[in-house]
C-alpha cells in the first residue's frame, strides 16, 4: 500500500500498522465472544443495550443517524484482532491505526468485493465508531467502567489525483488490549463467516468460547442464553429460533442439541473430532479437504 499523512490528532503517539494481504487464521477476542455487544439485527437498533450479571456490566448506546454497531459490523473487529495477533506472533510491531484496503477486509470476511460491498462496508465503520461501549470488563471494580467507540476515527485515503488508497482507523485501547493478550484470544472456523443469520453468528460466538474443544462440550439454559444476548426478541420467540438452529446444524465445527432439565429448555454443545491436517489448513484460511471425492 502507497505511503499517506496519519491522523493529526493519533501521528505524535501512534506509529502506523499495515495489515496483510496474505492468507491468514482468523481471529476473535473472547470478550466479545461471550457478552452482548452488537446488534443480532440487521435492521436499525437504536434501543440500548444494558446488561448486568455478576460484576459484568455493558452499556451499548447507539446513535439515530447510524444506528447500533451489528454482529455482522462486529467482522471489522475480527480482521483488525487477526492482523495484530499475526503481526505479534511474527515479532513485528503493531498499533491501534492501523491501515488496510478495502479489497482486504472484504476478501478476509468472505463479502463481495464491488461498489455495494464497498459502501456497505463504509456504513460498517461509521456505526462501528458511533457506537458508544461502556463496560466494566477488565475493570479494577465492577463500579468503575471504560467508554469508548469500537472505533475512534476512520478515515479514506486518497492519493493526488482523488484515487482511492484505502482506510486507516484507529482502535480504542480497550479492544487493543483485548487481542494483544494471548489469553484473550480464540482461532475461530473461517466458514463463520458465511453465517447468515445474526442469531447463529453469535451463538457460535458464544459456543467456541464456552464449548472450546472440551470433549464433554458445554451446556447453557436457554433464558441464560437469551439474556446473554441482548437480543430484542422476547424469550419464548428466542427459544423458537433455538431449536430452528438445532434442527439446521449450522455450526461449523459443533453438533448442537436441546433437552429439558428440571423444566427448563437446556442447549448442549460439542466440538466434532477434526482431522489435525483440516485444522491446519483452516488456520490459514484453507477450507477442509474434501473427502468425499
Amino acid at each position: 500500500m502507497a505511503s499517506r499523512t496519519t491522523f493529526a490528532s493519533a501521528a505524535q503517539q501512534l506509529d502506523l500498522f499495515v495489515g496483510t494481504s496474505a492468507a491468514i487464521a482468523a481471529r476473535d477476542a473472547q470478550d466479545l465472544m461471550a457478552w452482548p455487544f452488537f446488534s443480532l439485527a440487521k435492521s436499525k437498533r437504536v434501543k440500548p443495550i444494558d446488561f448486568r450479571m455478576g460484576d459484568v456490566s455493558i452499556l451499548v448506546e447507539a446513535t439515530a443517524e447510524h444506528g447500533m454497531a451489528t454482529i455482522w459490523d462486529a467482522d471489522v473487529l475480527i480482521w483488525v484482532a487477526s492482523q495484530i495477533v499475526e503481526a505479534r506472533d511474527a515479532g513485528k510491531p503493531t498499533s491501534r491505526l492501523i491501515a488496510a484496503t478495502p479489497h482486504e477486509i472484504l476478501a478476509f470476511t468472505r463479502r463481495g468485493t464491488g461498489k455495494a460491498a464497498y459502501e456497505r462496508l463504509k456504513a460498517a465503520l461509521d456505526r462501528l465508531q458511533s457506537t458508544s461501549i461502556a463496560t466494566s470488563i477488565r475493570q479494577l471494580g465492577a463500579r468503575r467502567r471504560h467508554r469508548f467507540s469500537w472505533i475512534n476515527e476512520w478515515r479514506e485515503c486518497l492519493d493526488g489525483n482523488g484515487r482511492a488508497l484505502g482506510i486507516e482507523m484507529i482502535v480504542p485501547d480497550w479492544l487493543y488490549g483485548a487481542v494483544i493478550d494471548r489469553a484473550l484470544v480464540l482461532t475461530i472456523d473461517p466458514a463463520y463467516f458465511t453465517l447468515t443469520g445474526g442469531l447463529e453468528r453469535w451463538l457460535y460466538r458464544i459456543v467456541r468460547k464456552h464449548g472450546g474443544k472440551q470433549k464433554g462440550g458445554w451446556s447453557f439454559d436457554i433464558a441464560h442464553l437469551h439474556l446473554k444476548s441482548g437480543a430484542l426478541s422476547p424469550l419464548k420467540r428466542f427459544a423458537f429460533e433455538m431449536r430452528a438452529i438445532v434442527r439446521r446444524q449450522p455450526l461449523p465445527g459443533y453438533t448442537l442439541s436441546l433437552d429439558h432439565q428440571l423444566g427448563r429448555e437446556r442447549l448442549s454443545f460439542v466440538a466434532i473430532p477434526v482431522d489435525p491436517f483440516d485444522v491446519a489448513r483452516r488456520r490459514i484460511g484453507m477450507p477442509p479437504v474434501d473427502k468425499s471425492v
